[in-house]
Parts: C-alpha cells; sequence; structure tokens
C-alpha cells in the first residue's frame, strides 16, 4: 500500500523534531520559499519506506527544512542539500534527510530543499529559482554568519554545481542575481553535469528528455563550461561503472573547477551502483562520506 503523506498546515517556526503531517521531514526548521503560505498542499511525499526512503512525488511550492547539529556545538558553517531524482522526483529521504543527519552529527546546521520540477507551469529554471532562494534564506533567517556549502548528489548534483555557475542571461527573471553565490564549499556526487545537454551526450542519437523543460534545463545549465571566478574547493565523487550517469561528467566538472582557479578532491570508485548515497554497504564506496569528513577537516570547513 503506498502511503502519500497529505502535508497540513505548519509555521515557520522551530519544530520539536516529532514526526506528524506538519513536520514530515522531523525537521527543527521548516519555511516556505516564496510565499507564507501554510504546508498543505505544498508537495507530494510517499513514505511507504519510511522517512529514510521517502520520496517527494510533486511539488506545488518548495520548502526548506534545517536540521541543528547534533554534536555538542556547532561549528558555525550551513550546508544545503539538494538531493537527485532526475528532475521528476525527489529522494528526500536517502538523498536528503540521511544526508542532514550526517552533516548534523559533523557539526553543521543541514537545510534539506524541496524544490520545484521544470515542467511547463514552472519554467526550466525553478529548481536553480529555488536552490539560490534557499542560500540566501539562511541570511535572513540568521543562518549566514558563519558560511555556507552545498552538498548535491545525481540530478542535485547538477543543481548544486548549477550554483557554482552564473545565473544565465536567457532566463527572464528581472530580480534573479546574476553573480555566483558564495560558498565556502561544494560536495558534488554522481551528478549529470554536461552529458544530458544537447550536442553533449556521449551516447549517439540519444532522445531528448522528458517533460521539454528538463531538457531544456540540462541544455541551458552546463556547469562544467560555465563556470567563473568565486568556485569554492570542491568534493567530488562518482562511481567509474555507474549505468545511469557516465562517469566522463566527473572529469569534465573537475578540469572545469580547476580552469576556474579552484581546488579539487576527485574520488571515482570502480565499481558501484548509481545512487550510492550513504546506505550503500559492503563496497569500497561506503567509505566516500568518512574520506570526505577528512577532506572537510582538513580545509578547516569542520571547525
Amino acid at each position: 500500500m503506498c502511503t502519500r503523506t497529505s502535508i497540513l498546515k505548519t509555521t515557520p517556526y522551530p519544530f520539536n523534531a516529532t514526526m506528524s503531517s506538519s513536520n514530515p521531514l522531523n525537521a527543527d526548521y521548516a519555511w516556505p520559499l516564496w510565499d507564507d503560505e501554510p504546508i498543505e498542499g505544498a508537495f507530494a511525499l510517499d513514505t511507504t519506506n519510511g522517512i529514510d526512503k521517502a520520496v517527494v512525488t510533486s511539488v506545488t511550492r518548495p520548502w526548506l527544512f534545517g536540521f541543528k547539529p547534533t554534536t555538542r556545538t556547532s561549528n558555525g558553517r550551513n550546508v544545503l542539500i539538494l538531493g537527485g531524482g532526475g528532475y521528476i522526483e525527489l529522494m528526500v529521504g536517502r538523498e536528503g534527510v540521511q544526508v542532514a543527519r550526517w552533516l548534523a552529527g559533523l557539526g553543521f546546521h543541514a537545510f534539506v530543499l524541496i524544490h520545484r520540477f521544470p515542467n511547463k507551469e514552472t519554467g526550466s529554471q525553478a529548481p536553480v529559482d529555488d536552490a539560490r532562494r534557499a542560500l540566501n534564506m539562511f541570511d535572513e533567517k540568521g543562518f549566514g554568519e558563519g558560511g555556507k556549502g552545498v552538498c548535491g548528489l545525481s540530478s542535485g548534483g547538477h543543481l548544486a554545481a548549477s550554483l557554482l555557475s552564473t545565473y544565465p542571461t536567457t532566463w527572464n527573471r528581472p530580480d534573479a542575481e546574476s553573480g555566483v553565490p558564495k560558498l565556502d564549499f561544494a560536495i558534488i556526487g554522481y551528478a549529470p553535469i554536461s552529458t544530458n545537454a544537447k550536442g553533449r551526450q556521449i551516447i549517439a542519437n540519444k532522445p531528448a528528455l522528458e517533460p521539454p523543460k528538463k531538457q531544456a534545463l540540462y541544455d541551458t545549465m552546463q556547469p562544467d563550461v560555465q563556470l567563473v571566478g568565486g568556485v569554492p574547493p570542491t568534493f567530488i565523487v562518482y562511481a567509474g561503472n555507474d549505468p545511469i550517469v557516465p562517469v566522463v561528467n566527473a572529469y569534465r566538472l573537475a578540469e572545469g573547477i580547476m580552469k576556474a582557479g579552484a581546488p579539487v578532491e576527485l574520488h571515482v570508485f570502480s565499481d558501484a551502483p548509481h545512487g550510492f548515497a550513504l546506505d550503500t554497504q559492503g563496497l569500497p564506496v561506503s567509505d566516500w562520506p568518512s574520506i570526505c569528513e577528512k577532506w572537510m577537516n582538513q580545509n578547516g570547513f569542520m571547525g
């Protein structure tokens, strides 16, 4: 039996972390991105397999969910978490809540974004607009002083990489800031950086993606060739035999970041499934979070 949570009324103030339809992710904070409307009807959440594997199947109004550090003290930094799902759904459990718990356990304030999908109702730019808005909310809600990072997996990794690029002039949003958001670091995993873009696919005669606005997003945002100054140090992790996202995306992104003048930590595991996230067990890729922790510690992002 499929369990879909009908999201009920809530408030943009701190929550007690008790799961309910008004606090579906067990978050400490929850805020709407663009309005003051209640959470009812904002998105559809499938919790058939529990919150750790929850999936958002549709989004009408985006929301941001915050998790406090679970360490004795905060390290003062905040991370925007962007899960995958091919821009047609959102793996908010495996690539959102689980990631938030990991980062909160390292002293970060961790924020999971439930963003809109690119379609004819929202336009191709909707996910990028939502992610940029979420970063601005860190400052508005009093979390901006300690610095910001971003962590994106799968299509969320493409979205995270898009935050390292300037806002496209072809998108008609006069209130959008065109510059690159100021970030301290980025973590990007198994993301389709540019192999979905027309003319840059590595699969011959690959058909256009549906819906058309999704294809338009990939055509417009090709971060590996759109990076400019201000790109932060970036940790990149991929599977060399990923059957869904070719590993060439990792190499393209790493090259683009280095050309932009930023340091890159690149890890390619020879044998791992697509979407390995944090819960793949028994393989070398299972160690990537601890490797990433060492990288963050080495670069001073955890203290």
